[in-house]
């Protein structure tokens, strides 16, 4: 009876098999095929398969003959392999998601695949657990932001920082926030949520990964207009393109004193890997392989006496010679 009921399925189960174990490398035949069928309780014959390749060709599934072998295979998907090779690579390569979400997000994406090609994309993966984002409620939260924005409500959330204790280790800290929320934007590997924060007339951008425990509460959000440029429409784009740069370079060992204010984003930079030693109230040192560039010296600048480069000297005289060539764009300084 069961083979009957089966046989009902047995169309939608020869497409699976198709796009599950053939491409333009693997033809599979209807030899084949009946075998797979045969996992699912369906019993099928050679020509009743060619039946099926007709009927699923007239309903317009792009099923190509093979001419250097025997057997059919899928000739276009909903994603191409150059395509999921991309999608993949995007996942990979973003902070906000954690491991083991971008490993689900690959398998769904792999799924798109034959096996044969996705076991290709599952070689070429690396995942590096200490770049990736460990909040997992991150999904959540994307959800219910989004929410509150289409529907212009308050949220209510939890911002977390972290900073080093005596002993050297990283410990977060949570900060209750109401929040007028704008736009989600993905930008410098990192998950944003720009908004206003309730207490001050300004836009701000909290990073996704740090946020927890989003709720939407009754109250209206505040019009952009009031804290912004904008005023028709809030212009992500317009905001985002003022915020983020990145550059490559030579890595090399470079050895930094900080004061403990800029915590935040000495780790953002370099994660929480890095060497911690002379811990005080007010400044740490800390050893780190880093790019150096003039994209790191340019980022060294910007915290002005709040970072100093200890080590090496070539780190150092960039940073002296960055620091005498913005001097001289104003005339004599004596």
């Amino acid at each position: 009876m069961a083979r009957k009921e089966n046989q009902k399925l047995k169309l939608i189960y020869t497409l699976d098999i198709l796009k599950k174990y053939s491409d333009e490398e693997n033809p599979i035949n209807a030899l084949k095929i009946a075998e797979y069928l045969a996992d699912y309780g369906i019993e099928a014959e050679r020509k009743s398969i060619y039946n099926d390749i007709k009927v699923l060709e007239d309903y317009g599934c792009d099923i190509i003959k093979s001419s250097s072998k025997k057997g059919w295979f899928i000739g276009s998907r909903e994603f191409e392999v150059p395509e999921i090779y991309l999608l993949t690579d995007a996942v990979r390569s973003a902070k906000f998601i954690s491991s083991k979400k971008s490993r689900e997000l690959v398998n769904k994406l792999n799924s798109m695949l034959s096996i044969h090609q996705a076991k290709k994309i599952k070689n070429s993966v690396f995942f590096a657990p200490n770049d990736k984002c460990g909040n997992e409620e991150l999904y959540y939260s994307i959800d219910t932001i989004t929410s509150a924005i289409e529907s212009k409500k308050q949220i209510k959330l939890n911002y977390s920082s972290r900073e080093f204790s005596q002993n050297r280790q990283v410990e977060r800290k949570y900060k209750e926030m109401t929040l007028n929320p704008y736009a989600l934007t993905w930008q410098d590997d990192h998950y944003y949520l720009i908004c206003n924060y309730s207490k001050y007339d300004n836009l701000i951008h909290l990073r996704l990964d740090r946020i927890s425990s989003v709720v939407i509460t009754d109250v209206p959000v505040r019009h952009f207009s009031e804290v912004s440029e904008y005023t028709e429409f809030f212009d992500t784009a317009d905001y985002t393109k003022k915020l983020f740069s990145m550059f490559t370079g030579t890595l090399t060992d470079i050895h930094l004193r900080c004061r403990r204010e800029i915590t935040e984003q000495v780790l953002d930079r370099f994660t929480e890997d890095i060497f911690i030693t002379d811990v005080t109230d007010e400044q740490f040192s800390f050893r780190v392989k880093a790019v150096i560039s003039d994209a790191l010296v340019t980022w060294i600048i910007n915290y002005g006496k709040d970072l100093t480069v200890l080590k090496p000297d070539n780190l150092k005289d960039m940073v002296k010679n960055r620091a005498l060539e913005v001097l001289s764009n104003y005339g004599d300084t004596q």
